[in-house]
């Protein structure tokens, strides 16, 4: 089975930007290292459905290092970037993506990874999940488990494991410590200004930033928005997280006020219609909003056309919306993914923790998918501990050890 790219020729330019991670992914380095040499995935079939770019693009190479037959497509329609698909194609890994695809597309492109019948998957988002329990439910009971990495993704695998319907193991990669402590938090809120900031050229210090939802990524985006200096409002509908907001020193308000006030809207929560008529008809003239939540649902946009007289793009990946009364709003990156969609994603360091994380997972799945039932898991804590270690050896760090009298301590009765 042939690869599916947009041009075989930007494989040269991608092959850089890979290269490039690589430089800066120690963890999984030392990974890749180990899994050359020993090749434990031999004769397995992986499909990985991720934001294709080069960070997903090495992590992709080092699971065929180990051995297996890899199968690679994107999981957001405008993540993908054409040249890293051509460059990890041109490396003996079926790639089946290019970038801004239709919803035609985007799913044709995930039935033809699924072909390949793969043994083990990595989900983002829980778009493979859900066709392996409906039109592909045939390729089920051949998948000995997979991993998932988004809290959205997360949510639709206990929804389907709390209903008994969840055909196989799955480890819940967004639940690992090194994942949401880092990823979510350091990762999603560097990459979110980086891809608005970007994208606006404009000013964050001085403005009003409102951050729909204070999980752990939201944190991460409520945290950089003060750090460049912006006045930042959450939303929630969770009192522990609005208290805990509260008290680490955000304005915390309903949406509907909040929309009067807020220069930006950032929403993070992993639902739908954060942002709906109402909360539009309030804002103030000139609003940008962003999404850093998986699916374009968090925004909703049919509102947004039903209120817009006109539309135009004014810059890449800025969309204007002129209201009846002639006010001005701005959706960036479509309402998708704004870090990926208008931006290179999380940074190089940080997806070195979770992509090895990914790997961790992988292996054990093929160690343990016997013994496993079909429910949703986390990592064991001992791995996350490795990752850990091995970023922090990496670095020059090196930390205390417990003595055996604080360990008898502590574990005295």
């Amino acid at each position: 089975m042939e690869s599916i790219i947009r041009d075989v020729k930007l494989a040269p330019q991608g092959m850089d930007k890979i290269n490039w991670v690589k430089e800066h992914m120690p963890v999984l380095n030392v990974l890749n290292a180990e899994l050359s040499a020993t090749k434990p995935l031999a004769g397995k079939r992986m499909v990985i459905t991720m934001h294709l770019e080069a960070k997903t693009a090495y992590l992709g190479m080092v699971l065929a290092n180990a051995g297996a037959s890899v199968a690679v497509t994107g999981s957001n329609p405008l993540s993908t970037q054409d040249d890293v698909a051509a460059a990890l194609a041109s490396q003996g890994v079926k790639v089946f993506a290019w970038h801004n695809t239709t919803a035609e597309e985007y799913e044709h492109f995930l039935h033809k990874a699924l072909d390949t019948k793969p043994d083990i998957i990595i989900d983002d988002g829980g778009d493979l999940v859900s066709l392996l329990h409906g039109e592909r439910a045939d390729l089920a009971a051949n998948i000995l488990g997979g991993s998932e990495e988004t809290t959205t993704g997360v949510h639709r695998l206990k929804a389907l494991a709390a209903a008994g319907k969840l055909k196989f193991p799955m480890i819940a990669v967004n639940d690992a410590y090194c994942k949401y402590l880092f990823d979510n938090r350091y990762g999603t809120g560097q990459s979110t200004w980086d891809g608005i900031m970007r994208t606006t050229n404009l000013t964050v210090a001085g403005k009003t930033v409102v951050v729909a939802g204070y999980g752990w990524c939201g944190k991460g985006v409520a945290m950089r928005a003060r750090g460049l200096g912006a006045n930042v409002i959450v939303t929630e509908v969770d009192p522990i997280r609005a208290a805990e907001a509260l008290f680490d020193g955000y304005q915390v308000m309903n949406m509907l006020d909040a929309a009067a006030k807020g220069d930006f809207f950032v929403t993070v929560t992993g639902c739908r219609d954060v942002v709906c008529r109402e909360h539009l008809k309030a804002m103030k003239p000139g609003a940008i909003m962003a999404n850093a939540g998986h699916f374009d649902v968090e925004i909703n946009k049919e509102h947004l056309a039903e209120l817009t007289v006109s539309s135009r793009t004014v810059r890449k990946n800025i969309e204007e919306f002129v209201f009846e009364d002639g006010k001005k709003v701005y959706l960036l990156g479509e309402g998708r993914l704004v870090n990926l969609a208008a931006g290179d994603g999380h940074p190089t360091e940080i997806m070195d923790l979770s992509f090895a994380i990914q790997a961790l997972s992988v292996l054990y799945i093929l160690e343990n998918h016997a013994k496993l039932e079909k429910q949703v898991y986390k990592l064991p804590y001992e791995l996350d501990r490795k990752v850990a270690s091995l970023k922090l050896k990496a670095m020059g760090i090196a930390i205390d050890e417990l003595s055996t009298v604080q360990t008898d301590y502590l574990n005295k009765a």
